[in-house]
């Protein structure tokens, strides 16, 4: 299995300070992926003032998934996070590059880019 032994203990088990999560210091490379998915996520609901059940109905991800991803208490699939990509309009996967990718016919939303055919 990708990622040995330590995907048998979740995400949030893996920082320093799991009841932090997600905020807490990882040392863990996967688990700090998993944290920023998670905090974008968090926020991005906020920010959309969207409840977890408006978000599982649009992106037709599991509701508990979906509190399980924000709580740290799975290793979400590439299918979940691109669903709720789709679904919220954003990117969650945290990019080192400053890259964006397209989701559908919309793009997702980064500071500071500029959509082909839009102003800023």
């Amino acid at each position: 299995m990708v990622g040995g032994l330590s995907r048998k203990r979740p995400p949030c088990d893996l920082a320093l300070d799991p009841q932090s999560w997600p905020h807490a210091v990882v040392d863990d490379a996967a688990a700090g992926v998993v944290q920023a998915i998670a905090r974008a996520l968090a926020d991005i609901l906020e920010t959309q003032e969207r409840s977890l059940r408006q978000v599982a109905a649009g992106s037709e991800v599991n509701r508990q998934a979906i509190a399980d991803l924000i709580a740290g208490r799975c290793w979400p699939d590439v299918a979940t996070v691109a669903r709720l990509e789709n679904f919220l309009a954003v990117s969650l996967y945290p990019h080192r590059d400053g890259n964006c990718v397209m989701h559908r016919n919309r793009p997702s939303r980064c500071p500071g880019q500029v959509v082909p055919g839009t102003t800023k």
